[in-house]
């Protein structure tokens, strides 16, 4: 291969505007310079968004059977799911549903393998992709089933990174699903991340409260006192630099957050609303697994399909964070694999693990 970076695509909802955000990037042909990329979906459905828009009638699709037979230079397209599907833009349909999932799963089998770097999902629509089948709330959820653990929802932009205490769950059960055990383990992962994936020396994290004004000291909620602010203090201890419990509206009001590396917001509409009022064209990113995926955060945008008005930044944007953070986690496994002997290596020597002081950990 060639050494570039192999970006898989899915196609999200066909209905929606997953298809055109997807080709208005790759109308551009500086943007297979630096990876390679592989498109999951309906080649149908692709070839219907491509002949009604004028800005993507030059592309080419290389339709492959697998990730294996990818070509460096091309636009590669792998059939997934139903050769005939009929595209209804805007509509929320069954058959819309069953091929986004079927993208998403071929997607994920491939990266599991090893046949693509990083993964690039377009917007799906939750109403009809959930079923017995997939039940799932959303891509986060389905990705933490797959690869296990408990995977980090975050925002990301230039100016600003959010993450998330709780996902997709009714603002009724958010306070059931906080402990100060799930806080502490949440903000050591977020820091994991933000070191390995963004680069950072030793990130600060700014904590948000769950009640106004950060509890006014119990008098609008217990939770900051009882469970919020005493897994602060446990993760500093342990070497996290986390700092709050803050109240929401004063942190984003004051842009007090570019004082921090990322933001730690206790539930969705927290850390997204002022995310999105703040930061255009932002990357949903799932921390803490083993294989890199990025999202627009838009959603399918049923109201604007086929219009021609979906803009591209917020996908193009994905597409690079991907890119870079697999850069990133390759450079951070280079520089943490056992620095010592590396060090040594460069020096001229010969070192093993019997010629280590006593009591020095190794690999």
């Amino acid at each position: 291969m060639s050494g570039k970076i192999r970006i898989g695509i899915t196609q999200g909802d066909p209905n929606g505007i997953g298809w055109e955000v997807i080709l208005k990037c790759f109308a551009d042909p500086r943007m297979g310079e630096l990876i390679t990329p592989v498109l999951y979906g309906s080649s149908a459905a692709a070839a219907f968004w491509r002949d009604r828009m004028e800005e993507a009638e030059n592309i080419v699709f290389n339709t492959i059977p697998s990730a294996r037979n990818l070509h460096p230079k091309r636009l590669n397209l792998i059939e997934t799911g139903m050769q005939e599907f009929t595209v209804e833009p805007g509509q929320l349909t069954p058959q819309a549903g069953e091929s986004a999932v079927e993208a998403l799963r071929r997607a994920v089998k491939d990266a599991k393998e090893g046949l693509i770097d990083a993964i690039v999902t377009a917007p799906i629509c939750k109403e009809n992709t959930h079923s017995d089948n997939f039940p799932y709330t959303g891509h986060t959820e389905f990705l933490g089933t797959e690869w296990g653990g408990n995977p980090i929802m975050m925002m990301c932009s230039e100016e600003l990174r959010v993450a998330l205490m709780t996902t997709h769950i009714p603002l009724a059960e958010v306070r059931a699903n906080l402990s100060k055990e799930k806080i502490v383990e949440k903000l050591k992962a977020l820091r994991r991340s933000l070191i390995a994936d963004f680069g950072i020396v030793e990130p600060r994290i700014a904590v948000l409260s769950l009640n106004p004004h950060a509890g006014e000291n119990g008098l609008l909620g217990e939770d900051e006192e009882q469970i919020i602010r005493p897994a602060i203090v446990q993760a500093f201890t342990e070497g996290v630099y986390a700092f709050g419990p803050l109240a929401a509206d004063g942190l984003f009001l004051s842009h007090n957050y570019t004082q921090y590396d990322a933001v730690l917001a206790m539930y969705h509409d927290q850390g997204l609303a002022p995310f999105k009022a703040l930061t255009p064209d932002g990357v949903n990113y799932t921390a803490g697994l083993p294989i890199v995926r990025t999202s627009p955060d838009h959603g399918v945008a049923f109201d604007i399909a086929g219009a021609g008005k979906a803009d591209p930044g917020a996908m193009r944007n994905a597409i690079w964070l991907a890119a870079d953070i697999v850069r990133t986690r390759q450079k951070w496994a280079e520089m943490s694999r056992n620095p010592l002997r590396h060090y040594e290596r460069e020096k001229g020597a010969d070192v093993s693990a019997n010629d280590l002081p006593e009591n020095e950990p190794t690999e």
